[in-house]
């Protein structure tokens, strides 16, 4: 045997430390945790309040499908209308002021066509005409885009 204190035959190999373990977590990682946990029941909730709050879109959808006339569509629009708006600003809105407050809460603009569906077609007697469909596929349009309007004054 070798008693020389610096010979390379009386080195051992390092003892390497146990891995770390996963469990327990730091401190600092619960704190992340939380955090997260917190942020996804606040967008849960806030996807569940929009979800909700556009209930009355959906339906509005639902009873498009069986609006044949311009009466109809009118009269749908107009309840969606009251879902957004107060009643004193839109149940006195006849003609041509429905038909502005209508284009300025949407920001697709109003063809003429639909405009005159509006004004005049809900006061023609029988059913679908050929103006019927431009109007529902602007109705679709300002149910699924429709914003307040600002006040006017």
């Amino acid at each position: 045997m070798k008693t020389d204190p610096t010979s390379l035959d009386l080195l051992h190999d390092l003892a390497e430390p146990a891995p770390v373990p996963w469990w327990p977590l730091a401190p600092g990682w619960y704190f992340v945790l939380a955090v997260l946990f917190g942020a996804a029941v606040w967008a849960a909730w806030r996807g569940w309040r929009g979800y909700r709050a556009s209930a009355y879109r959906r339906e509005a959808f639902k009873e498009l499908q069986s609006a044949r006339t311009p009466a109809e569509v009118s009269e749908l629009l107009r309840r969606v209308a009251l879902c957004v708006a107060p009643r004193t600003t839109v149940a006195d809105l006849r003609g041509d002021r429905w038909a502005d407050w209508l284009a300025a809460s949407c920001p697709t603009a109003m063809p003429a066509e639909v405009r005159r569906s509006l004004v005049e077609g809900v006061y023609r007697p029988g059913g679908a005409g050929p103006e019927t469909a431009p109007l529902r596929e602007y109705a679709a349009d300002w149910i699924r885009t429709h914003r307040r309007p600002e006040p006017s004054g």
